[in-house]
């Protein structure tokens, strides 16, 4: 009943074209390898293989574009960081609107990363328990980023869109894009979300750390 209920929910929409559905983690691979979605919406708990799993695999694949869009209900938030680890690129609390189902939909599409405020705050609070504030950023991955790069990348971990870096940084909107696109490609990372678990667990910020 919820899969058909999303289904026609997001296929009313204009803009959206849903092209398979799946009762369990095992065909939700199947068709990910098959169809290679722009966007799918995974459960956590299913039969046969959970939503974790399912993410891990279809992520796992060199180069798929396909971005993962969790729902997830909060006596679930013990999976968040997990599946966030596993490739998730956005989270989605099950008591959303259709409309903003809708819109994490077409945010995930675009390349960009969704997270719910409500998980936010919680994913933050598992980074205070898994990555220390006395651990500091390490090794050559972190070397090969600019000063600007670097301080593009600590804004983008505290939540920042590229307008509001931008306006911080005085610089055009285009241009801090563009350093994002790079810190991608060096840190071969995938989207926002994987950034900010970088920055975390290589201690560039910590819990707490505001934006400046």
């Amino acid at each position: 009943m919820v899969r058909e209920a999303f289904t026609i929910l997001l296929g009313a929409q204009p803009d959206i074209e849903v092209i398979a559905t799946a009762e369990n983690g095992t065909q939700a691979v199947e068709q990910a390898g098959e169809l290679t979605p722009d966007v799918i919406v995974m459960d956590i708990r299913m039969p046969d293989m959970d939503g974790i799993e399912a993410t891990r695999r279809i992520t796992s694949h060199a180069g798929t574009p396909t971005k993962i869009l969790i729902l997830t209900t909060f006596n679930l938030d013990e999976y968040v960081y997990e599946a966030l680890r596993a490739g998730a690129s956005g989270f989605l609390l099950k008591s959303a609107s259709g409309v903003q189902l809708a819109e994490a939909v077409r945010v995930l599409a675009q390349g960009e990363a969704l997270l719910a405020p409500e998980i936010t705050k919680r994913l933050i609070a598992e980074f205070s328990r898994v990555s220390p504030a006395s651990k500091r950023p390490t090794g050559v991955r972190i070397d090969a980023l600019t000063d600007r790069e670097t301080e593009v990348l600590r804004h983008v971990a505290q939540g920042l869109s590229n307008a509001e870096i931008a306006r911080k940084l005085v610089v055009a909107e285009e241009t801090v894009k563009t350093h994002f696109g790079r810190i991608l490609r060096k840190l071969q990372l995938r989207d926002r979300t994987q950034a900010t678990i970088f920055a975390y667990e290589t201690g560039l910020i910590t819990p707490g750390s505001t934006a400046r």
